[in-house]
């Protein structure tokens, strides 16, 4: 892993759930050493997905630090010592309470990049909240069903991979650290933005609108069509015997083959085409 950009880098993490995992799992795929800081009671990510927790934490050194005592809070301070980055995910207050308030730790650690966590951005970060309720404002929740996935604290996780990465850019430039923030809602805000914009919904050219990007049934289940180029549109049209073939007639052609049949023709033609696999 020398030759990684982030090797001789190191991070540690105080942050549980999912943003913060995400994050730090991240980093450590390009190059750091990441030092995984959990409390007593564990992470309830390893609980809830053991499988994940595992694929999250590989590679990283796991410790378990009281940080409500005295010796827990000696062991962080050594570790912060000469560690590059630091990756929190509690509310502001909670951290001010153990004397990890940001200020005070960049006084005392001027090298650290900080990046907090947060469910929504200052002045608003001491607002509970979690996942659901993030996506759910954003409106990327169906009255209907619950969402796929945890699509705000993925992304979180990611955007906070970013701004670790602008906070070193800086450090070499200032040769001190720095602090930012990422918050859960603006995240879920960014992942809703097609929708906002008309793109995906309904009536959106992305959102089953257009006949040559939609799911269809096939025999045997459902794939998805993504022609969305002319050239990939025509070729598509083509199979169907129509120039201008609209939605209707594609529900008849693609219900002639099996999903493996589709998934086959679309590679031999150069074709997006795959199966819509159950979650």
């Amino acid at each position: 892993m020398n030759d990684l950009p982030l090797s001789g880098y190191h991070v540690v993490s105080l942050a549980i759930n999912v943003p913060g995992p995400v994050a730090a799992a991240r980093l450590r795929e390009l190059g750091a050493h990441v030092t995984k800081v959990e409390p007593p009671a564990g992470d309830f990510l390893a609980r809830a997905a053991p499988t994940w927790y595992e694929l999250l934490r590989e590679g990283q050194t796991v410790v378990t630090l009281d940080l409500k005592s005295h010796d827990g809070r000696h062991d962080l301070d050594v570790l912060l010592r000469d560690a590059d980055v630091l990756i929190t995910s509690s509310r502001p207050s909670a951290l001010a309470r153990l004397g990890l308030a940001s200020g005070e730790v960049l006084e005392r650690y001027v090298q650290l990049c900080i990046v907090a966590i947060i469910g929504n951005a200052t002045p608003n970060s001491e607002r509970a909240g979690h996942d659901l309720t993030y996506q759910a404002e954003a409106g990327l929740v169906s009255s209907q069903a619950m969402p796929l996935s945890l699509f705000a604290d993925v992304a979180a996780g990611e955007s906070a991979v970013a701004a670790a990465l602008a906070l070193l850019l800086q450090r070499t430039r200032t040769e001190r650290g720095g602090f930012a923030e990422v918050a859960l809602a603006d995240a879920a805000s960014r992942m809703a933005a097609p929708r906002r914009h008309g793109l995906t919904g309904a009536n959106g050219i992305l959102g089953g609108a257009l006949p040559t990007y939609a799911l269809y049934a096939a025999s045997d289940g459902v794939v998805a069509l993504a022609a969305l180029e002319p050239h990939f549109a025509a070729r598509i049209r083509a199979e169907v015997g129509q120039a201008d073939a609209d939605g209707a007639s594609f529900a008849r052609l693609f219900v002639t083959r099996t999903v493996g049949e589709w998934e086959a023709w679309g590679r031999d033609h150069d074709v997006p085409i795959a199966a819509v696999t159950d979650p």
